[in-house]
């Protein structure tokens, strides 16, 4: 049976991929077999980043930009808990972008599920790191003139231990994908979510997404690093989504004696004891 969401009702528009998002991840949970007494959701500030306080887990909320360093923390603090960020695109990659690098350096086993609608929504429409070239906003009036962040190839380049994209609109690809992030045990993950932002995002729509998003052909290698960083250069003619990459590297956490021990809550614990 499905977790049953929050009694908070969602302050999203109607028609907003956020709500798919949140279907998906509680039936994601479930496949996956998460126990929600040991999962952490962690998110900044956004639209996107309201998403833990719709379903069942523990929860931190940061501040804009932040929500890596929490989780990094959370994570190191107790390193048995299931570590999950969910937030928007301007939250991890325009303010968090310094922590997103960093996260992908240490291969810390966190989980990003990016909510990636080229937009910044909660503001009221500016142009996000993502949007893309030529896109004009009540703030970008000209259009946008810088090129659009490539997350996906950063996050290869930079050996991330699993690196793939979905699309909310593809519901039953989305969950697949979550639930190999999910079962992930190599250190970091991260899954880029192509959601529309009906409200302020009248470019990338629904059917713009649903026409260029294809998933990846089977005969692809997620360990073939050159190939993956190819289909991650691929956008609007046609937009792949599924597993890009997967690189085998030791975990932060493995590489630190002391954690070896036990978690640190445990180690305390018994010290107090």
């Amino acid at each position: 049976m499905i977790n049953p969401p929050s009694d908070n009702k969602p302050a999203w528009c109607p028609g907003c991929g956020n709500f798919g998002i949140l279907k998906v991840l509680d039936l994601a949970l479930e496949e996956a077999g998460v126990d929600r007494k040991r999962l952490v959701l962690v998110s900044g500030i956004g639209q996107a980043a309201k998403l833990p306080h719709y379903t069942r887990a523990n929860v931190f909320n940061g501040l804009h930009g932040r929500a890596l360093p929490a989780a990094t923390g959370i994570k190191l603090a107790n390193h048995a808990l299931e570590v999950v960020v969910t937030s928007g695109d301007g939250d991890m990659y325009g303010e968090g972008g310094n922590h997103f690098l960093h996260t992908l350096r240490r291969n810390i086993g966190v989980k990003m599920f990016v909510h990636n609608n080229q937009v910044y929504g909660l503001t009221k429409g500016q142009a996000s790191p993502t949007s893309d070239e030529g896109f004009v906003t009540k703030f970008q009036t000209h259009g946008v003139i810088l090129r659009a962040l490539n997350p996906l190839a950063i996050a290869i380049v930079e050996d991330c231990s699993f690196v793939a994209r979905s699309f909310v609109g593809a519901q039953e690809h989305l969950k697949a994908m979550m639930v190999a992030a999910l079962k992930h045990t190599g250190g970091t993950a991260l899954l880029d979510i192509l959601q529309p932002c009906i409200s302020f995002n009248r470019r990338n729509t629904w059917a713009w997404y649903r026409e260029r998003c294809k998933p990846i052909d089977d005969s692809h290698d997620p360990r073939d690093k050159m190939k993956a960083l190819e289909l991650a250069m691929k956008w609007d003619s046609g937009i792949p989504i599924g597993l890009f990459y997967r690189s085998d590297r030791p975990t932060f956490e493995s590489q630190q004696p002391v954690l070896r021990k036990g978690t640190l809550v445990e180690q305390f614990a018994a010290a107090a004891g």
